[in-house]
This record gives C-alpha cells, sequence and structure tokens, in this order.
C-alpha cells in the first residue's frame, strides 16, 4: 500500500487539530460532513489494512467507524487514504450494545444474538436487496467479530438514522448489530465502499 506525503501530513495536522476540533464533532448532527477522525483510530484502521493486506483487493477508500463518540455525531467515516480526506455519516450501533439506550455504544460482542455491534476489521462484500433495502454485505476478520456473516451482519439504510430522530430524541435509534445509515448516506457509502473494501470499527 502507498500512501501520499499529502496524506502523512493530513494525519499530522489531525493529530494537533482533534483535540479541540472532536468535541465540537461530537455535538454535530450533519449526515455527511468533512469529519474529523480521531489520529489513533486511524492509525489502527491502517494497520488493520497491512494485516488484512490478502483479503482486501481494494485500498482506495475505507471506512472508520469511531464508536467512543455518541451515536448523534457523525462517526462513521470515509477515509481517501490517496489524500487523507474525510467524509462523515451518522451511523447506528445495535442495540445489544446500549441496552439502556442512552445514545452510547457500551460494549461490543461477536455473540449470535446478541443484537450487539462488533468490533474489528471487515471486509465489505456483495450488494443485495434485502428486509430493510439496498445493503452490503460484510466478513468480519477478526476474532472480535468472526461471527458477522453468520449474524448478518451489514451495512444498509434505517428510518431512524437521520437528523430528525436527533433533533426528536437527542440520539439515533438501534439496529441489531448492524451498520444502519442514514438513506441519504447509503449512495455514497456504498459507492466508495464496494465489494473487496476494508471497514474498521472500534472505540478511539
Amino acid at each position: 500500500m502507498v500512501l501520499s506525503r499529502r496524506f502523512f501530513i493530513n494525519l499530522a495536522l489531525a493529530s494537533l487539530a482533534y483535540g479541540s476540533a472532536g468535541a465540537g464533532l461530537a455535538l454535530g448532527r450533519a449526515e455527511s460532513v468533512d469529519g474529523q477522525i480521531d489520529p489513533s483510530l486511524l492509525r489502527r484502521a491502517l494497520d488493520g489494512l497491512e494485516q488484512h493486506h490478502d483479503s482486501i483487493s481494494h485500498r482506495d477508500f475505507i471506512g472508520v467507524a469511531d464508536f467512543s463518540l455518541p451515536s448523534r455525531a457523525p462517526r462513521f467515516h470515509l477515509v481517501n487514504v490517496a489524500d487523507g480526506s474525510v467524509r462523515s455519516h451518522l451511523v447506528a450501533h445495535g442495540r445489544g450494545s446500549d441496552p439502556a439506550h442512552t445514545g452510547w455504544l457500551d460494549r461490543f460482542s461477536n455473540e449470535p444474538h446478541s443484537n450487539a455491534t462488533s468490533a474489528g476489521a471487515y471486509r465489505t462484500g456483495s450488494l443485495y436487496l434485502g428486509a430493510h433495502g439496498r445493503s452490503m454485505r460484510l466478513e468480519g476478520l477478526d476474532p472480535t467479530n468472526s461471527n458477522a456473516l453468520s449474524r448478518a451482519i451489514v451495512v444498509h439504510g434505517a428510518w431512524y438514522v437521520n437528523d430528525e430522530m436527533i433533533g426528536h430524541s437527542g440520539m439515533l435509534g438501534r439496529s441489531q448489530g448492524c451498520f444502519a445509515v442514514a438513506d441519504s448516506s447509503l449512495p455514497e457509502i456504498m459507492a466508495r465502499l464496494g465489494p473487496g473494501r476494508l471497514i474498521y470499527a472500534d472505540k478511539a
């Protein structure tokens, strides 16, 4: 994998800016914005890209989900690996990860029927039309998310992921462990993260 000098300059600048900008991001409600990404989490995602080199066919874009942020924040980051630019979207976590529905992810789980979000590196798979409309299959590449396929953890659009839901309750609804995004965000996410790319999910 070849990363440009500009990418590393942007990463260094992000390290300096994140301390102040991250607090503002946590209060943001835009479904799609040019966002700040935690540099340490980005480095872990890039380490995952290297570790799973043989499993990831395309390395132009990666997705990074920062579940240390509340669900009201645009915390699903589309990262252009060539230049380090970022586009950020809302994403829901699983109800099993937030049983009290506080809007914060409390725990990860890889267990079947847990309805929880799993941490780790995922490979994006085929697109299909399912119960939630247009969706994308995911394969877990780490021990922490190895059951993703059997648990039917996918990327899909959801009615409970949007600004209106945040305005009403201060948080998004919860999925059954899937990466549920706004219907308006789905086309861009699908276009950038088609089959054979990496999504990395964890807390910063």
